[in-house]
C-alpha cells in the first residue's frame, strides 16, 4: 500500500468561483440600488419609491445577477 497524500478537490474550479462572486456583488449591488427612499413622517407620501431605478434598474440589475450565478455553477471549466 502506498502512502499518497489525496488534494482536497473543490466542487468548482478557481474560474467558476470568480464567476460567482462577481455575481453575489451584481446581486448586491442590485439590492443597495432597491434600497432607500422613505419618508421621515408617516403620513406624507414620497413619489421617489416609483422612480426608474427602484421599479426597473434595480430588479434587472437582481436578476442579471441571479443569471451570472447560474452561469458560474454550470460552467464546465474543462470544456
Amino acid at each position: 500500500m502506498k502512502n499518497e497524500e489525496q488534494k482536497p478537490e473543490f466542487l468548482f474550479e478557481k474560474v467558476n468561483y470568480k464567476i460567482l462572486l462577481i455575481g453575489i456583488a451584481v446581486i448586491t449591488l442590485g439590492f443597495i440600488l432597491m434600497s432607500g427612499g422613505g419618508s421621515e413622517d408617516p403620513n406624507v407620501f414620497n413619489e421617489d419609491i416609483f422612480n426608474f431605478r427602484r421599479i426597473r434598474l434595480a430588479p434587472t440589475t437582481v436578476l442579471i445577477g441571479f443569471g451570472i450565478t447560474i452561469y458560474a455553477i454550470l460552467k464546465n471549466p474543462k470544456k
